[in-house]
């Protein structure tokens, strides 16, 4: 299972992608063991981001002279993408007096985590490591603030030919995605999965669903690269996980919205992990069929997502991730489904896996025109992000999370800007947890 998981993180580093959104950090240190019983240590963090798999320095605080809960100066700037998992470790050394170098430092332990943890949390506190193990009460604290750089324009002086008077002007503040979440609102991430028989018979090593002891097939490696991500913007860590186009068990007929672990009144999984052993579990259980409607399921979520929009505040965003192996054959129900789901809080991710001709689920997209119901209503926004898995079998898992997660955060802010739904104030929602190591 570890294979699965190391094929979704490989290359999650930084990508040279224009940066909307920079994050710093603030640090500070609990509980840092003295180095003897006549001195205190010196303590000194440092950052590190990773990249192919590596680990490399991008910046460190100051050193602080004898101390053992040090709260640093220094500002951590960090380039923020939500589309991307953004591995940091925070490293903490005792430097000796008189040497301000790694090289001769005693280092205390560290802890690592992804940026979207911090940014979800506002703060986030952890134990330090070393070597496995708990470097005794030693913590990091880490605080982060966002940051929205403006251009200013020089104004000269002129001489004008008349005066134009303004009566009344009113200022629009447009929210960003870190506001939201800030403001505590969370990513409700479900999870539907094509058991059509054109997937073949899982058992067949040809089949699209066929369970490799060592090599995930397309439909994990693309559940996992994107759940990965939306994972740190839930708190739960729980998940929906349904399937679509199966016979199932007790009396095998066909089914477009069934839960994966075949509990009906509870569908969620624990964590992305929970959602992989669902999936494999349910395989040998069920019959695999047709057709391929997935009408279904977005109206199973609409439902939810309705019941957030009632609310009236920025508390729930849902995501739906659909990897199908074909073009849907309810075309005009999705269509009026994607509609429907255009007025909720909702955005509908589409992956096709294997090497089906996806040429007519582009129209779902809308990027090349303005999608529409069967009887000529628009969707009110762009909702729908469709993308062939076949465009990256030979790239990251990254790049496939990047490209299917790139509009989510434009989408969320375009939902909540035109409600006139304003992220809840920190006063209001502030959230700090401890996370075990």
């Amino acid at each position: 299972m570890s294979n699965i998981y190391e094929s979704a993180e490989a290359t999650l580093g930084f990508i040279s992608s224009p940066c909307l959104t920079k994050v710093e950090l603030r640090v500070a240190c609990r509980g840092i063991s003295d180095r003897d019983a006549l001195s205190k240590p010196d303590p000194c963090v440092v950052l590190k981001v990773q990249s192919h798999g590596q680990w490399f320095e991008v910046d460190r605080t100051e050193v602080i002279r004898s101390s053992s809960g040090p709260v640093f100066s220094k500002i951590f700037l960090v380039d923020y993408y939500f589309e991307e998992v953004q591995r940091l470790r925070f490293e903490l050394h005792d430097i000796s007096s008189g040497n301000n170098g790694l090289r001769e430092a005693d280092f205390l332990g560290a802890m690592e985590c992804t940026l979207g943890q911090i940014v979800s949390q506002r703060k986030l506190t952890k134990a330090l490591l070393k070597q496995g193990n708990t470097a005794g009460k030693s913590s990091i604290m880490i605080q982060w603030e966002c940051i929205n750089p403006k251009y200013q324009i020089k104004k000269k002086n002129y001489r004008n030919s008349g005066v134009v008077m303004l009566n009344h002007c009113k200022i629009i503040k447009m929210y960003s995605f870190l506001d939201y979440i800030m403001g505590g609102c969370q990513i409700q991430f479900t999870v539907a999965i094509d058991f059509t028989a054109s997937n073949g018979d899982p058992r067949n090593s040809c089949s699209l669903h066929y369970i490799h002891p060592y090599q995930p097939n397309e439909y994990l490696k693309a559940l996992v690269a994107v759940g990965e991500i939306c994972q740190d913007y839930d708190s739960d860590k729980m998940f929906p996980a349904f399937g679509f186009g199966a016979l199932i068990p007790p009396d095998f007929k066909v089914s477009h919205d069934f839960a994966v672990n075949f509990d009906e009144d509870n569908p969620e999984c624990a964590g992305i992990q929970g959602v992989v052993e669902a999936y494999q579990n349910c395989l040998p259980k069920i019959q695999l069929y047709g057709p391929t409607n997935i009408a279904p399921i977005i109206q199973k979520v609409a439902s939810s997502a309705s019941e957030e929009m009632h609310t009236k505040e920025a508390m729930e965003y849902f995501i739906l991730l659909i990897l199908t192996d074909g073009v849907i054959t309810d075309m005009a129900d999705t269509r009026e489904a994607i509609v429907h789901a255009s007025h909720l809080p909702m955005s509908v991710i589409i992956v096709g896996v294997g090497n089906a001709d996806f040429t007519d689920m582009q129209i779902l997209d809308g990027d090349d025109g303005i999608l529409r119901s069967p009887k000529g209503e628009p969707v009110l926004r762009d909702i729908v992000q469709f993308v062939p898995f076949k465009d990256f079998k030979h790239a990251s898992p990254a790049a496939l999370a990047k490209s299917v997660l790139a509009e989510v955060p434009n989408q969320v802010v375009d939902y909540y800007n035109a409600k006139g739904i304003k992220p809840k104030c920190m006063s209001d929602y502030e959230s700090t947890r401890t996370l075990g190591p």
